[in-house]
C-alpha cells in the first residue's frame, strides 16, 4: 500500500478514536410521536437499554408530550386555546391510540387485549418502570407552551425534568446512542 494511503488511514482512526473518547455508556432519544405504538416502543427500548447498564435519557416534545399527563391532576390556569388542545389531546399513556390501524378505537382495543393476554406490560406499566429503573424524561417546555400544558398536570415521575432542545442535544452529543422515534 502506498504512504498516501496510509496516512489517510491513520487520520481516520485518530479522529475515530478521538469520536469514541468524548462518548458515555448513556442512549438519548427523541419521543417525539405520542402513538400507543411508538410510546410502548420507546419505553421498552429506555428500559431495556437501562437494564443493560446504559444511562437513558428520553426527551418528550410535540405530540408525544400528552403521553405524560396525569390522569386526575388539575391544571393550572389556562388560556383559551391551552383548554382546547387540553380537551383535544389525550390525558395520559392510558389514553394512547395506535398510530396505524386505529380503526376508530378497535384496532387499539384489540391491541391492549392482546398485550393484557400475552403478560406485555402496558404503556403507564412501562413508564412505572422506566422511573424504577431511573430513565430520566424531559418534557419539551416549548411543546408545553404551545399547548397550553401546565407542570401541574404532569405525571409523577421520580426523574422528570423540563428543558429545551438545547439540554437534550447537549446530552445526545456525548451518548453512544441517539435514537428518534
Amino acid at each position: 500500500m502506498d504512504d498516501t494511503y496510509m496516512k489517510e488511514m491513520e487520520g481516520l482512526r485518530a479522529r475515530m478514536a478521538k469520536l469514541e473518547k468524548g462518548q458515555e455508556n448513556k442512549l438519548s432519544a427523541v419521543v417525539f410521536s405520542g402513538g400507543l405504538d411508538k410510546g410502548l416502543a420507546s419505553m421498552i427500548i429506555a428500559t431495556g437499554a437501562s437494564a443493560m447498564g446504559l444511562e437513558v435519557s428520553l426527551f418528550f416534545t410535540f405530540w408525544a408530550t400528552p403521553l405524560l399527563r396525569a390522569k386526575g391532576k388539575k391544571p393550572g390556569p389556562k388560556d383559551f386555546f391551552g383548554k382546547l388542545f387540553g380537551a383535544m389531546m389525550p390525558r395520559g399513556a392510558g389514553k394512547a391510540k395506535l398510530s396505524q390501524m386505529h380503526m376508530g378505537g378497535m384496532g387499539t382495543a384489540m391491541i391492549k387485549n392482546i398485550m393484557k393476554k400475552k403478560n406485555v406490560a402496558s404503556l403507564p406499566e412501562l413508564i412505572t418502570l422506566a422511573g424504577e429503573l431511573d430513565v430520566k424524561i424531559t418534557i419539551c417546555e416549548m411543546s408545553m407552551d404551545l399547548m397550553g400544558f401546565t407542570r401541574e398536570e404532569m405525571i409523577d415521575y421520580p426523574n422528570l425534568h423540563y428543558g429545551g432542545v438545547a439540554a437534550f442535544v447537549a446530552e445526545a452529543a456525548k451518548s453512544k446512542v441517539q435514537l428518534f422515534i
